[in-house]
């Protein structure tokens, strides 16, 4: 198949195996320790921000806000090219480039000594980054036999989740002794992946090169980096700025060109066949509804603590930590869900778990100082939290196990792109709510989690066009 990668002397390595690849754990282990890394520099340095303000002062707060944005909008924007080029390149090869080049621009973030090269170096990572996150699941899925993918998926979605929802903490303990260390602190775990990823990732060879799609390539770049840098840049600009509509018209300018181009395209960037393929539509649209619950719950959760309950940085990091443990005890057992009541069933019940969570705060989250209110009022939300996205991403990410061999890291890369362009517009919308208060009050909040229960309810509507097995329903 064009496009393909293959193992070499061994049959395709995207087949789904009937007998399982004894070092299949340990690639996932590999492909897991790159999206915790990915992950969590996106959300320990927001942590970190006062502190390197601070240190680069008297930066405009303008230029400040592109050491996060220049990481997100780079990401976002290069993760469909990125998955095509893996998957034609080779997904080890791309893999271990992606590696290393992490974690040069990891030390150089680290040692920066300017503002400038700062934002340079954390342009590089989101480069990196993006070649990293949709190879990471593209190599480890093909070791494992079908009836293991559930489970796979599931503790991969769970390093993820915890990345995300530990952030806070290790941001704030990094960053009270140095923010520097948030980077420095990647470059070991780099070297541990790299040198066993040498040895351990399935080898591959370039798969047969296809004409590169230059205009196609371009318009996904232009479509969303526009639109993700319209949702981190509104609530700086404006939301009715002019830079703003201007910025979000360009965006979707160019995905309606793109649409018409890869419509007509002899081998475009993204294939209209691939959201043919049975379940890859719902779980684009759903991972797009979930992930802007997400963002709006994730910030408006951490605001609670350490603007209306008055929570230390630290304290309100530790406050979020028993979301990612509730994912990691899910995860463990949602392969065993999956074969309960399937993956329709699976993904209903975590949205329906997201939309409880976001409700529950909406209507009892108080005002004080946290105490008792954090374990009646606040606790179950968590808990619901946490049972939702150990259930619903592992179904939903799963969804390229049934794509063509020789686009799984494509078809991850368009994923990827629903968490990211869903995260970020979540933040965005839950800042407009606020009314761009720098300090809101408990009902600015609690907008945004009825917000957050409605885009949840679109997740379970996208889980409802899914069969029993994740295919489309009939």
């Amino acid at each position: 198949m064009p496009g393909s990668t293959v193992t070499r002397g061994a049959p395709d390595p995207t087949a789904a195996r009937e007998v399982p690849d004894p070092r299949r754990w340990l690639i996932l282990a590999i492909a897991s320790a790159a999206q915790f890394l990915a992950v969590l520099d996106l959300i320990a340095v927001t942590i970190a921000f006062p502190a390197i303000g601070q240190d680069f002062a008297p930066a405009p707060a303008a230029a400040l806000s592109w050491v996060l944005n220049g990481y997100t909008v780079v990401l976002a924007a290069l993760l469909v090219p990125a998955g095509r080029l893996a998957d034609e390149a080779g997904r080890r090869r791309c893999f271990l480039v992606g590696m290393v080049l992490f974690g040069l621009a990891s030390a150089a973030c680290g040692a920066a000594p300017t503002l400038t090269l700062l934002i340079v170096a954390r342009v590089v990572q989101g480069v990196a980054a993006a070649v990293l996150i949709p190879t990471s699941l593209s190599l480890a899925l093909p070791a494992f036999p079908a009836r293991e993918r559930a489970t796979a998926v599931g503790a991969w979605t769970a390093v993820s989740a915890v990345a995300a929802s530990s952030g806070p903490v290790i941001g704030g303990l990094l960053a009270a002794v140095d923010w520097r260390l948030i980077f420095l602190i990647n470059v070991p775990v780099v070297l541990l992946a790299v040198v066993a990823g040498v040895r351990l990732l399935p080898r591959s060879v370039r798969g047969p090169r296809q004409a590169l799609d230059l205009p196609g390539t371009a318009l996904v770049l232009v479509c969303v980096g526009a639109l993700v840098t319209a949702f981190v840049e509104a609530p700086e600009w404006g939301y009715t700025a002019p830079a703003t509509l201007a910025v979000l018209a360009a965006g979707v300018l160019a995905g309606v060109l793109g649409v018409r181009h890869v419509r007509r395209a002899e081998q475009p960037v993204v294939h209209p066949a691939l959201f043919r393929t049975p379940g890859f539509t719902p779980a684009t649209l759903g991972l797009l509804g979930y992930f802007v619950a997400y963002g709006a719950m994730m910030l408006a959760a951490s605001l609670l603590f350490t603007d209306v309950w008055h929570y230390p940085v630290r304290t309100a990091g530790l406050a979020m930590a028993p979301w990612p443990l509730t994912v990691l005890v899910v995860s463990a057992v949602s392969g065993r869900i999956v074969a309960a009541v399937g993956n329709r069933g699976t993904a209903v019940i975590g949205a329906l778990c997201f939309v409880a969570a976001a409700l529950w705060w909406s209507v009892l989250a108080g005002d004080g100082s946290g105490g008792t209110h954090y374990a009646t009022r606040f606790l179950p939300g968590l808990l619901l939290a946490g049972c939702g996205t150990g259930l619903y991403q592992p179904v939903m990410f799963a969804a390229t196990g049934s794509l063509p061999s020789g686009q799984l890291s494509l078809g991850s890369g368009v994923l990827m792109v629903s968490r990211q362009a869903g995260t970020a517009l979540g933040v965005a919308v839950l800042i407009a709510a606020m009314g761009g208060q720098q300090h809101p009050e408990l009902g600015a909040l609690r907008g945004g989690w009825i917000i957050a229960a409605v885009t949840s309810a679109g997740a379970v509507v996208a889980a409802l066009a899914l069969g029993r097995d994740g295919q489309p329903r009939q």
